[in-house]
Parts: structure tokens; C-alpha cells; sequence
């Protein structure tokens, strides 16, 4: 068993998951991205980060929760 998490490509997701996952991290509480434009932006911001590879959609197994994290963050 690994420590680190699972890297899941966003393009498996539903359009419906993805989007909620989005949503959630950009709202999170504790979240310091600066990020002060609607919801619709900020989602959009963060979609294409993953459309170009600078972050990803990782599942954690311990915890059984999937996070947005920056490409400096996964370990190859």
C-alpha cells in the first residue's frame, strides 16, 4: 500500500463531479488562492490548470477524499 495519493485523470470524471469537486476546492474555507472573481471564473481558472497539466485530481485511499493539488505537489 502507497502513502501517496492517487492521481485520477479529470477527463474520467462526469462533467457533474469535476465541477463539484471544483467548486468545493474554490470555496474551501482555509483557502488562501487570492482568487476574489465569481464562481464561474475561478472554476474556470482551475479547469484549465488541469487541462494544462498544472494540477491534478488526486484520491487519497486512507481518507477516501479526492483533492486538487499543483503539479510541485505529486511526486513522480
Amino acid at each position: 500500500m502507497t502513502d501517496s495519493p492517487l492521481i485520477i485523470p479529470h477527463k474520467r470524471l462526469s462533467d457533474q463531479a469535476l465541477r463539484g469537486l471544483i467548486e468545493e476546492f474554490v470555496t474551501r474555507h482555509g483557502t488562501d488562492g487570492g482568487w476574489e472573481a465569481s464562481l464561474d471564473v475561478n472554476v474556470a481558472m482551475v479547469m484549465g490548470q488541469l487541462d494544462r497539466g498544472e494540477a491534478f485530481v488526486a484520491y487519497d485511499e486512507a481518507s477516501q477524499t479526492a483533492n486538487i493539488v499543483p503539479k510541485e505537489k505529486v511526486s513522480p
